[in-house]
């Protein structure tokens, strides 16, 4: 375990309750006392930031690309061996961090006192840094604008077998969707039913979304084991027929590495795609709370986030805008996102099995 030496001033800023009157300087000269920190994140990008880190602070920081499933099992051993390595998490599990991360006292959160104005409150509890956009596609070389306008259309015969998706059977923030479509888009869904079909919508299932992914999973869509297999069934050039598909708003940077024709189905009824969000978590036994805190602080604003946001990640604070160069032109977008709701994390989490499950019985090869 670390050892270290800590002035007042640290102890004061690293107790539970903060003073009322925060003071970033006297969090940056306490950090600086503290031990080196390692952040864990599912992305290379937090090399380059705990490096930029660095160099702004004179804090010591060492980011580890850490899958979320790699890093749930890590911090919950670290935290019961009494050996912390990971001092800062950035997550995209947030379900998992809400049902037993949190609760068992393995991480914690907070939100810089200065910066929390500027964060809406469904990011607060827990802080969530970013937004990550998963939206429909299509192929701009094929079609002059995109081929569908609501989601709907996907379950028509037209569709079958032409629909790229991640496999929910591999990825949480799936599942998370499809309960999260449930328990806050039931009305959109069967509003963009009417819309396409002139009727209400008239199931057996228990809500719009089953309904919905019953319907798409009837159609044989194309399950992928990642954006990038998506990416290149939708986007790349030379297709006659290229598929629809769902992935990641950051993959939209394949149009310049790879010469791919990736277009957002701006127009998609009820949304364009949905997101899952980034917490930022401190490791509640860590010998550098001053320094995770002053990390946490740096990637809220837009230095720190910044290489980040150019791998389409969407910040939550609202004093920082999206590039303008972000190459998938979601910024202009963003009202017609389904946004993540944390106020249902702990239900997302219980019902992952009953919606793999679900996704099972209704997928048809």
């Amino acid at each position: 375990m670390k050892t270290f030496q800590i002035s007042i001033a640290a102890l004061l800023l690293a107790a539970p309750a903060m003073a009322q009157e925060f003071n970033l300087d006297a969090l940056i000269e306490a950090a600086k006392a503290e031990p080196p920190i390692i952040i864990y994140d599912s992305t290379g990008k937090i090399v380059d930031m705990a490096e930029n880190f660095t160099a702004k602070y004179g804090v010591q920081a060492t980011g580890q690309k850490v899958s979320a499933n790699s890093q749930l099992e890590m911090l919950i051993r670290e935290n019961q061996a009494g050996n912390i390595l990971g001092d800062v998490a950035l997550l995209t599990d947030t379900p998992a961090a809400i049902a037993q991360l949190l609760p068992a006292g393995v991480l914690e959160s907070w939100v810089p006192p200065d910066l929390a104005a500027d964060i809406p409150a469904g990011y607060q509890t827990p802080l969530a840094i970013s937004a990550n956009a998963n939206v429909w596609a299509y192929n701009t070389e094929t079609y002059p604008e995109c081929p569908v306008s609501n989601i709907w259309q996907l379950t028509e015969p037209e569709w079958r077998g032409k629909v790229a998706l991640i496999d929910p059977m591999t990825k949480g923030t799936y599942t998370d969707w499809f309960n999260q479509m449930a328990q806050h888009g039931d009305a959109a869904l069967r509003a963009a039913y009417e819309a396409q079909y002139g009727k209400p919508l008239e199931t057996d299932q228990p809500s719009a979304a089953a309904a919905w992914l019953a319907a798409m999973g009837a159609n044989s869509p194309l399950m992928a084991e990642g954006d990038d297999r998506v990416s290149d069934a939708v986007g790349a050039p030379g297709q006659a027929e290229p598929f629809m598909g769902l992935l990641s708003s950051a993959k939209f940077r394949d149009n310049a590495d790879k010469g791919y024709k990736l277009g957002l189905c701006a127009g998609m009824n009820p949304w364009v795609g949905w997101t899952y969000t980034k917490l930022a978590l401190i490791a509640t036994s860590t010998d550098s709370p001053n320094a995770a805190r002053l990390f946490i602080h740096y990637v809220l604003t837009e230095e720190g986030i910044l290489p980040q946001m150019l791998d389409g990640k969407m910040p939550t604070s609202t004093a920082i805008k999206l590039p303008e160069d972000e190459p998938s032109g979601l910024a202009e977008h963003l009202d017609k996102l389904f946004p993540y709701d944390a106020s249902t994390g702990l239900d997302d989490w219980d019902t992952r099995q009953d919606w793999q499950d679900f996704w099972r019985v209704v997928y048809v090869r």
